[in-house]
């Protein structure tokens, strides 16, 4: 019996069939498409009661970590992002202040990602990217539309990076994200100045992706981020205090 094997036996049975498939697809033994042994030749080897065995696939097969073909047997599958999305945001909506923690996560994320699309990103992902700025500037008004179309903006630059550990933590967080963007424009779209400093700031970041100048690219991204901050906390402040000359 290998190291992995050994490794595995001293676990409980259902986390002794989650690594079996974990340690081989990060060994390379394991593959999308590959068919995994039939169930009874499987539970011999993990040594788990069949039934276990079955609720786990089952479980494994709800996530598209494998692929249950009636008649034929199962696959590796191929993970849905949506599905991890899901797990992300029912884990971290539990959490006090998450829109302001996703937000840090967000910005660690994004600064790699403009850095690393300054040189991968080819004429569709600029064109996809300058396309979102184009809907973005024309609803800075609207908080729903525009808050949406300041997401895609942000998500295309991450895509751009053709980084596929970037694009998936992204796209796991990406419901929370896009509400972020939502509430954030819910707290600035009245002020015409702050409104018209929005959109040059966008403006300005993809401008330094086609430029292909990583330095300017992450400093004009930063400087979008603080310049957000500060917007969002002096709205924040003008509506409490219009609200207290109203009571």
């Amino acid at each position: 019996m290998n190291e992995v094997l050994v490794s595995e036996s001293k676990q409980p049975g259902s986390k002794r069939i989650v690594a079996y498939f974990k340690e081989r697809l990060l060994r390379g033994e394991l593959k999308v498409g590959d068919r995994i042994m039939p169930e009874r030749e499987l539970a011999v080897e993990l040594e788990v009661g069949r039934p276990l065995l079955r609720e786990v696939l089952r479980s494994l097969s709800m996530l598209g970590l494998l692929d249950v073909r009636h008649g034929s047997g199962t696959y590796i599958g191929k993970a849905d992002i949506r599905v991890l999305s899901d797990f992300f945001t029912f884990c971290l909506s539990q959490e006090q202040d998450i829109l302001d923690d996703t937000m840090q996560a967000r910005m660690a994320i994004e600064c790699q990602a403009i850095r690393l699309a300054c040189s991968r990103a080819n004429e569709a992902d600029l064109a996809r990217i300058g396309q979102w700025l184009g809907v973005l500037i024309k609803t800075l008004g609207d908080p729903e539309e525009g808050g949406k179309a300041d997401f895609m903006f942000h998500q295309s630059i991450v895509a751009a990076s053709h980084s596929r550990s970037l694009t998936t933590l992204y796209g796991a967080l990406a419901e929370l994200l896009q509400l972020s963007h939502v509430e954030r424009r819910k707290t600035t779209y009245r002020n015409p100045e702050i409104i018209g400093d929005l959109g040059e700031a966008h403006r300005e970041v993809f401008l330094s992706i086609v430029a292909k100048d990583p330095d300017q690219a992450d400093q004009r991204l930063r400087e979008h981020f603080a310049i957000g901050d500060e917007v969002r906390r002096k709205s924040l402040i003008e509506a409490y205090r219009k609200g207290s000359e109203g009571a």
